[in-house]
């Protein structure tokens, strides 16, 4: 596994901090460890600034095992700030609520779409992002709740073949 996973960073406004400079300034680099701390500490910013309560109720966050999520660094940060991670099995689309819920509307609401510049790109991008209902991330988390259970009755196989 590489250590370091190339990339662009997008966050959806609204969800996690951040804006057009962070993301031009990220354009090409890679993900490591320092920088998705780095992204985990303004994600726990955005929490305490627009959710208050939940940072103390505790958050679980998914994600899989590349090299930055598993990484020493990481993995310290995660402890001090008592966040738990709900596991993500190798190589499962299926239970990744980006894979099976956001890229599909995505995909079609951009079909056909062509943008001059990124930062027309991005521009739309958050513009979907931004008028999403609060209920289309509540499904995709209930998704993953009953895609999970059918892994754990599949006997961790996949859900979808």
């Amino acid at each position: 596994m590489p250590a370091e996973i190339p990339g662009t960073l997008l966050e959806p406004k609204g969800r996690l901090p951040s804006s057009s400079r962070t993301l031009k300034e990220n354009k090409g680099q890679c993900i490591n460890a320092a920088r998705y701390c780095s992204t985990l500490d303004r994600l726990k910013e955005a929490i305490r600034r627009k959710r208050p309560g939940l940072l103390r109720r505790g958050v679980v966050l998914q994600h899989d095992n590349a090299t930055p999520h598993s990484a020493n660094l990481t993995q310290q940060w995660l402890q001090r700030y008592g966040w738990e991670i709900l596991p993500h099995p190798a190589h499962s689309p299926d239970l990744a609520p980006s894979d099976f819920h956001l890229f599909g509307p995505l995909k079609r609401h951009l079909g056909g779409m062509a943008f001059e510049t990124e930062d027309d790109l991005i521009s739309e991008l958050r513009n979907w992002f931004d008028n999403l209902d609060v209920d289309f991330f509540r499904v995709g988390i209930n998704l993953l709740l009953s895609r999970w259970q059918k892994c754990i009755d599949l006997h961790w196989d996949y859900v979808e073949k």
